[in-house]
Order: C-alpha cells, then structure tokens, then sequence
C-alpha cells in the first residue's frame, strides 16, 4: 500500500509556529511519526509552498490514498479543489488546528466536498488518524 502525505505553505516551519495551533513538532519529526507508526505501508512525502507545484504533484500522483494539508490554500485555492476533484483515489483533508475554531477566514474551506474523509484539530494525531482511515477504506 502506497499513501502519498502532501503538505502546503508553511508546514516545512512546524516546530516555529504557535504552539497551540500546531504543537511542537517539526515537519520531519511529523514525517518520521507517521513511518514509525506504520512501518509496513510505503509513504512519499511532498511539502510546498507553491500552489503550482502541489498541483504538479497531485497531478501526477502514484499511489493507493492521499493525505493533505494544503495549509493556507485550503481557504483560497480553486486550482488545488480542482486537482483533487479529479484523483480517483481515497483522500483525507488534515489540519493540525481546528480550522472551524479559528478566524473566520481559516473556516472557509474549498476542499472538504472534493475529499472523502476530514480530520481537524488533532495536531500530529490528524495525521494518525487519516493513515488508519485511509487503511480500512482500501483494504
């Protein structure tokens, strides 16, 4: 099983940000967690701060499942809803943070019907989470 994890604008500065919104834990330390946890499914891992380059990425994705957390663009970007629209595999939406309890602009959300499953305010649990989801759906 292959499950692709893709990550948006800011995430490669986890560790940096508020503590309360996203933890302590940097993006390799969040990557090495996942790896760790499920030692017997191959992941790829993709961090971007540019849109396009995400959608490059999803564009040409070759795996089972798709976790992302496309960040800030998950409040802006029709590009990035348009390209996950079209992938035919399972994908779960992640956010570290409550996305619904935060200012008003992080609660409109251009990706959640383009998804099959979302998970917020989990910190790195979101992450866990959406690998057990993502398992059940494709075994």
């Amino acid at each position: 099983m292959k499950i692709a994890v893709v990550n948006g604008p800011n995430l490669n500065m986890l560790g940096k940000r508020k503590e309360e919104h996203y933890g302590r834990f940097t993006l390799d330390d969040l990557n090495l967690l996942i790896e760790k946890t499920f030692p017997n499914i191959s992941f790829s891992f993709f961090q971007s701060n540019h849109e396009g380059a995400i959608i490059d990425y999803l564009q040409g994705l070759d795996s089972d499942g798709l976790i992302i957390n496309a960040g800030g663009y998950t409040h802006t970007s029709i590009a990035i809803r348009d390209a996950l629209e079209i992938l035919m595999v399972p994908k779960v939406e992640v956010h570290l943070s409550n996305i619904y309890e935060r200012e008003a602009f992080r609660q409109v959300n251009f990706i959640k019907d383009v998804v099959n499953h979302s998970i917020y305010g989990k910190k790195e649990q979101s992450y866990i989470e959406a690998v057990h989801y993502l398992v059940e759906k494709l075994s």
